[in-house]
């Protein structure tokens, strides 16, 4: 990161920020190409390392990008403010985002899939395990992101 001044490593602070974004961007290649996809995610954090969990239909170019390469990047942000002045060079924005990259896993297991499926559930709808039945488990793809490199900055 070229701005150190502006680099979070506090391990609070950065599961605060993770907390209060409400998208994850991931960030895919294939063919020479990248492509960004917007997702819901959960996530599991112990011992300061992270793992996103996401879900998805079973097929389609994400899907296919991910199985392809096994990899993924990502990036989150939050606190956006745009800061106005007299002059252009006055202007800037204020916001935090936390980004990085990792291994990809599709989880296989009913009992994986759960876990996963209740993680992005306990984010988004703030109880800690849901009911979620045979059927809709083998009718969805959930995949967990084991974050590898980790970056974190706030601009304020």
């Amino acid at each position: 990161m070229r701005r150190k001044d502006r680099e979070v490593t506090d391990p609070v602070k950065i599961r605060e920020i993770i907390t209060a974004c409400d998208c994850c961007r991931l960030g895919l290649c294939g063919g020479g190409r990248a492509y960004v996809v917007p997702m819901d995610f959960g996530f599991a954090e112990k011992d300061g390392h992270y793992a996103f969990y996401f879900h998805s239909a079973k097929e389609g170019r994400k899907i296919g990008l991910i199985r392809e390469s096994g990899w993924a990047a990502f990036e989150m942000d939050c606190g956006h403010e745009w800061v106005t002045g007299p002059r252009a060079c006055d202007y800037t924005s204020r916001f935090q985002c936390v980004m990085g990259g990792g291994p990809v896993t599709f989880l296989e297991t009913p009992e994986e899939k759960r876990a996963g499926l209740n993680a992005i559930l306990r984010r988004v709808g703030g109880k800690d395990q849901w009911e979620i039945g045979e059927a809709a488990l083998d009718g969805v793809c959930v995949f967990r992101l084991d974050v590898e490199e980790l970056t974190c900055k706030v601009h304020e």
